[in-house]
């Protein structure tokens, strides 16, 4: 795990334990060493989560049988507009940077499959305005048969885990732990897999280009499945890039623009990628993941938290919209243009 030691380890289990959790000292503890880790880097590796061990292999192997599928069966699971974050997004057509505002940058090096809330209730006004793109229908595949089942039931109990973590955050911003409830309890998360694969006889990726260019995640939080390989990178509060594998068992999770955009920048949205492997390092240079995006209600207004505000730190944000914002973030890198969203990285670049 070289390279991991910037991002903490947590065990969030008096969140998440069935049985009600821990006491409330307990809770307050981890709430607080949130906060810490928030404020300083804006990820952590959390453990103590609750994710079966089985659901998380399942969910490994039945991917990796997708992406062997013929490229001609992955193609036809392409979505029918930029708009529609589901399916097949074959390697080399977005470019993350273009998120942040960059103008010109070269695709990146991974191929991917996103799904979102695979059914909600029919007729509610709420669900039925964002139909035709963020609650689009789910773009599945026939083989592999059990894709399905698997990915819906690791996307419901990755929602039920995003949830007991947004209750956490909020006693860790001293509101009420259902604070965030009414604001994402009914969003249109995402979840996408990410496959890295160096193909035989592919050119070196040429100077700067990267796996996943770099990039903030747009939502309130991400819960990251990934390989213990080399790879992702993040940038520290040094403004240098540090290596992260994460530790056995452990999901990265993430801090993204919405929960900075909230949290007034008390808590960072970082900049990440994932850089090639070096070009002399032989064979396929295989590095996957999955991560799950959970994002605002499409409807909630996004303005600074009352206890994240005063005389000598006022909004650094405008309110808007989680849809305006989640569009805005989207479509650059989909289409290839310059995004038109508020910027949470003024200042950090990297070096």
């Amino acid at each position: 795990m070289a390279g991991s030691g910037i991002v903490p380890v947590v065990d969030v289990s008096a969140w998440t334990d069935p049985d009600g959790g821990g006491r409330g000292d307990e809770r307050r503890a981890v709430a607080g060493r949130l906060d810490e880790v928030c404020r300083a880097v804006g990820f952590a590796q959390i453990v103590g989560h609750g994710v079966p061990a089985g659901l998380i292999a399942d969910m490994l192997a039945v991917t990796g049988e997708f992406f062997e599928r013929p490229v001609e069966e992955k193609l036809a699971l392409r979505p029918p507009s930029p708009e529609v974050n589901r399916g097949y997004a074959p390697y080399g057509s977005e470019a993350l940077a273009y998120s942040l505002g960059a103008e010109e940058s070269l695709p990146d090096l991974f191929e991917a499959f996103n799904i979102g809330v695979d059914a909600w209730p029919a007729g509610e006004a709420y669900y039925e305005a964002e139909a035709h793109r963020m609650f689009a229908p789910n773009l599945w595949p026939a083989h592999p048969a059990r894709m399905r089942s698997v990915w819906v039931a690791y996307f419901e109990a990755l929602s039920g885990l995003a949830a007991r973590l947004m209750a956490a955050f909020a006693c860790a911003l001293d509101l009420p732990d259902d604070y965030f409830a009414g604001r994402t309890g009914r969003a249109p998360n995402v979840m996408r897999a990410n496959r890295y694969l160096r193909q035989p006889g592919s050119p070196d990726p040429a100077p700067g280009q990267l796996r996943m260019g770099a990039h903030t995640d747009y939502g309130a939080c991400t819960i990251l499945l990934a390989d213990d390989v080399d790879g992702l990178e993040i940038l520290g509060p040094d403004n240098a890039w540090h290596g992260v594998r994460p530790a056995p068992g452990a999901f990265v999770v993430n801090i993204g623009d919405l929960l900075a955009r909230w949290t007034n920048d008390r808590w960072r949205s970082t900049l990440h990628r994932v850089v090639p492997p070096p070009v002399a390092q032989p064979g396929p240079a295989l590095r996957r993941s999955v991560a799950f995006f959970h994002e605002g209600n499409h409807d909630a207004v996004v303005e600074c938290l009352p206890t994240c505000v005063s005389a000598d730190n006022p909004p650094r944000y405008p309110a808007e919209t989680v849809a305006d914002h989640l569009m805005a973030k989207l479509l650059g890198p989909r289409t290839l243009t310059t995004s038109t969203a508020t910027s949470t990285t003024t200042g950090r670049t990297g070096t």
